[in-house]
């Protein structure tokens, strides 16, 4: 028996694979699934199953940043998705399959020859470690690049306080109370950062220096040492506080 573990965000997508895979994989044994992306980092590291069902695209915490911060990823992987961009197809030029919705049992059942096939080899967690080395942007930068009117501007991370997200854009907010909008996502400003900075919020990047309090009541919300409050995620919180207390 193959011992495999589900994540989606959404419930039914969860409950109609767990029924494809019962009603068409015997050789499957669904030992957990998971809808917080949270919960199944721990999971996946607690069980160590042998396959992992991902979808890619979750609010709060994508398949790439879950695998990033994984500590057991000797499994095979198979991702499922609604989309089939650009990423999809790197993990298939990685032999690492994937599942698009709505899932195809014949679909299904080749993704699952597959996993027998890399069993055998048992080489998928080197092969997960390539992808995301490949696919992550890796957190080296010692400082910001900032394009401001026609010229760039780098900025060392110790003097940004925290950053919020404006659709496409990013208001960078410094120690000195001033405040640049760049063109740019959130999340291509939290691929440059340090660890220093944390995601505690869809729209907000903290730098963790300057957390002034925590606070659990009507949020919860972090007070930076500006003053200014910053909501956190219940998605992000354990995290945060586990990175906060150690």
């Amino acid at each position: 028996m193959i011992r495999a573990i589900i994540i989606d965000d959404e419930f039914n997508a969860v409950k109609n694979l767990k029924w494809e895979i019962e009603s068409f994989c015997s050789d499957i044994e669904i030992c957990d699934t998971f809808t917080n992306p949270l919960e199944a980092i721990s999971g996946i590291n607690y069980l160590k199953p042998d396959c992992v069902f991902l979808d890619i695209e979750m609010p709060e915490m994508d398949g790439f940043q879950l695998l990033e911060r994984l500590t057991f990823r000797d499994f095979d992987l198979i991702i499922t998705s609604a989309y089939d961009n650009y990423a999809i197809k790197a993990f298939k030029e990685h032999a690492v399959d994937y599942l698009l919705k709505p899932i195809d049992s014949e679909d299904l059942l080749k993704a699952v020859n597959r996993v027998h096939q890399n069993q055998q080899g048992n080489t998928l967690g080197n092969q997960l470690k390539n992808i995301i080395k490949s696919y992550i942007p890796e957190k080296k930068f010692a400082r910001l690049a900032m394009p401001v009117l026609g010229k760039t501007i780098f900025v060392d991370f110790k003097d940004i306080i925290y950053c919020k997200s404006e659709g496409s854009y990013t208001e960078i907010h410094f120690n000195e109370d001033s405040m640049e909008l760049l063109s740019k996502k959130l999340k291509e400003i939290e691929a440059q950062t340090d660890d220093s900075f944390f995601r505690v919020h869809n729209s907000y990047l903290v730098n963790l220096h300057y957390v002034k309090e925590y606070v659990k009541n009507d949020g919860p919300y972090l007070v930076l040492s500006n003053g200014v409050s910053i909501p956190v995620s219940r998605a992000k919180k354990n995290e945060l506080l586990q990175i906060l207390n150690s």
